[in-house]
């Protein structure tokens, strides 16, 4: 009897502590009941977010809250609320141009503390299958240049919305005239001029080229594959130099060749003339190719090709879109920071990418599942590995000169004005605007 209860006593311990030990597996428990505010931007990628967030409270017993705001709203919103000493949100989305203000602001928590916590940490999340170009260009600053990775480089966001850019073309046109899919800039400018001669009406490719960022946009979109940087390594600017030449002229071509009004398309814009037909190729990013495929919106679908952004000198496609990050004066950190986790987990990121948003993972894009709904994914894995997260410089400085390029730019396209010519231009104004800010103190 004695030896009985003893064994059942020894029993009873055991299953106590398997059930303390299953008590502290749940990483999650002491967060449950948390509430998160967030602040997300209305755009399609964060429409998917936000589809999968109930998941993510199903599995951690965190509830979340969204603030969902225009671009532009939700930047005026987070400029005043990340300068309050108890900010209403405990994780944010930024468009990448932020990452800058907001880090020399010293208003984001270095992510480092969070990985670095085993209690937070998911040993499983595996971040060398995050997309290294976004990583680089939506989350390190302090490394090389202040903005890409280096010694001195932490870890400041997550990408989650991140892009870059591909080339869309129609099929049926292609095939109908025997016509090489472009995989170098001569051949994409060749058939740019061509189409308009073999299909009477229709323009060579839809760009954004409209004065301001999106002429800056659209030629810094040229200038990295053919060779071109803003600025060299020591803040010289060679925006100006043979390759900034041959990105202004290769932009001309393209809006010369272009459908009726490119010069002064946005990206709505660009996007509609490819979809409606007007043009034979869209040279963009992966976020529009969703709505090129639904035959509710497109009059293309089922004839649209993806493949890799023309080779110039290099491979150079665009880095942009959308990062996480908590606030440094966020209320629920930690509890933000699982579900930053979450949602880039591999498991987090194919649930957004099925529901229609775009990865952040090279494992994502190469996901059976996710290829079998989204065809154009394969193709965009591939894209990725060239994507170039040092495409448009990432400082403070940058909202000045972006605006003066994009002005610049127009009257180029427009007014014919020599593209030497408005880039010598460029190239002083920026000298200026770097010496202002201090970058050549220490030459």
């Amino acid at each position: 009897m004695l030896k009985r209860l003893t064994k059942t006593a020894v029993a009873g311990a055991a299953m106590l502590s398997l059930s303390a030990m299953a008590a502290l597996a749940n990483p999650y428990e002491e967060y449950a009941g948390t509430t998160l505010i967030v602040n997300f931007p209305a755009h399609p990628h964060y429409n998917a977010v936000v589809k999968v967030l109930p998941e993510f409270t199903k599995e951690t017993g965190i509830e979340v809250e969204v603030d969902m705001l225009p671009y532009l709203k939700m930047r005026e919103r987070q400029t005043l609320e990340l300068t309050q000493e108890e900010g209403a949100y405990d994780l944010i989305a930024y468009v990448v141009f932020s990452k800058a203000d907001y880090v020399f602001a010293d208003q984001l928590e270095n992510l480092a503390r969070f990985f670095m916590n085993p209690k937070l940490a998911d040993p499983t999340y595996d971040a060398a299958d995050l997309i290294d170009g976004y990583v680089q260009n939506i989350g390190v600053a302090g490394g090389f240049k202040g903005y890409l990775p280096g010694p001195t480089g932490s870890l400041f966001g997550l990408p989650q919305g991140s892009e870059t850019s591909v080339l869309i073309y129609r099929k049926d046109i292609f095939e109908k005239h025997g016509l090489k899919v472009p995989e170098t800039y001569d051949e994409l400018l060749d058939v740019t001029c061509k189409i308009p001669e073999l299909e009477p009406g229709m323009g060579g490719m839809a760009s954004r080229a409209a004065s301001g960022h999106q002429a800056s946009h659209a030629f810094l979109l040229h200038l990295a594959p053919l060779g071109g940087r803003v600025f060299d390594d020591v803040w010289n600017p060679i925006i100006n130099n043979e390759a900034g030449v041959a990105a202004a002229n290769a932009l001309k071509t393209i809006v010369d060749c272009g459908p009726e009004g490119s010069s002064a398309f946005g990206p709505a814009e660009a996007a509609n003339a490819f979809s409606t037909g007007q043009a034979a190729m869209f040279l963009d990013s992966i976020a529009f190719a969703p709505g090129f495929e639904d035959p509710q919106k497109s009059q293309v679908a089922g004839n649209v090709g993806y493949a890799l952004h023309p080779e110039g000198v290099r491979r150079g496609s665009q880095t942009g879109g959308f990062g996480i990050a908590i606030p440094k004066n966020a209320v629920n950190k930690e509890a933000a920071f699982l579900l930053a986790q979450w949602l880039t987990s591999k498991h987090g990121d194919k649930l957004v990418a099925m529901a229609g948003g775009n990865p952040s993972r090279f494992s994502t894009y190469a996901d059976p599942e996710v290829q079998a709904k989204f065809p154009f994914a394969k193709a965009f894995g591939e894209a990725l590995k060239h994507a170039d997260p040092d495409w448009r410089p990432i400082i403070p400085a940058w909202g000045k000169i972006n605006a003066d390029i994009g002005t610049t730019m127009s009257k180029v396209l427009t007014e014919d004005l020599d593209p030497q010519e408005a880039l010598d231009g460029v190239a002083e104004r920026a000298r200026a605007i770097m010496d202002e800010e201090g970058y050549y103190i220490w030459q």
